[in-house]
């Protein structure tokens, strides 16, 4: 079955491999994401330093270095699935610079809202894990194609807002607190947080294809992106109702 998140984009749960290495696990895919997280960890703990040192500059620097690198491996690993063992540990130190200086920016305005969006972050993700394995959220067909319509059109309203930003066209969204603003954001986490129900499934239908073990990488990377994108959602969300008191 096809997945809505963009790292799992093609048919290869449909098909089962031969046993000519070592299949991936569900333990195992799981062992990769905390190896990922630690490196995103040391990544951001080392921009923060640098924050605290107040080499702001610098920091902004490493921001925008992890944001581009990170696009740029976002979109070539689905390419290149069997060097994710490679790629992926490279998007997480990436990703880790990225956050941790959009994190140092918000934690700087808004004491206390990055360990708050880290704890709502992991909250929702396990509520997510729950309600998959209990199967009170199913990843029917029905159900991918509503998250792939959600995703695909937040995703070209990212895009286009990056292109009219290049242009120095601001997007109101993104600065404003109204409660329109909250509203949006507040489905866009929502969408965030059910792109895991999706994450989880391939996760599964991987494992049942008998996918080569590196799949584990590729799978935890996927799943990686989608925290990411969950934990910037639910930091915005609360800038944005913080603002407002």
């Amino acid at each position: 079955m096809k997945s809505t998140n963009p790292i799992f984009n093609e048919n290869v749960y449909e098909q089962t491999y031969a046993l000519t290495e070592r299949p991936m696990t569900v333990a195992g895919t799981t062992n990769k994401l905390l190896i990922l997280s630690l490196i995103m960890l040391v990544s951001a703990a080392a921009v923060y330093y640098q924050f605290s040192m107040g080499r702001y500059d610098f920091v902004n620097i490493l921001t925008w270095a992890g944001a581009i690198i990170g696009l740029i491996l976002g979109i070539a690993i689905p390419f290149m699935k069997d060097k994710s063992p490679y790629l992926a540990p490279i998007y997480a130190f990436a990703e880790g610079a990225f956050i941790s200086g959009i994190s140092c920016f918000f934690e700087n305005v808004y004491a206390g809202i990055v360990t708050q969006a880290i704890s709502v972050t992991f909250l929702v993700v396990f509520a997510m894990a729950v309600l998959y394995r209990v199967g009170l959220i199913k990843a029917t067909e029905k159900f991918r194609a509503v998250i792939f319509t959600a995703t695909l059109a937040i995703g070209l309203f990212y895009l286009i807002s990056i292109i009219l930003f290049f242009f120095k066209v601001n997007i109101p969204y993104f600065y404003s607190n109204s409660t329109l603003a909250i509203g949006v954001n507040v489905v866009i986490a929502l969408v965030a947080a059910l792109n895991l129900i999706i994450d989880f499934d391939n996760i599964d239908n991987g494992v049942r294809a008998n996918l080569p073990s590196y799949f584990e990488w590729y799978c935890s990377f996927g799943l990686l992106v989608t925290i990411v994108w969950l934990y910037i959602e639910i930091l915005r969300l609360l800038a944005r109702t913080r603002s407002r008191n």
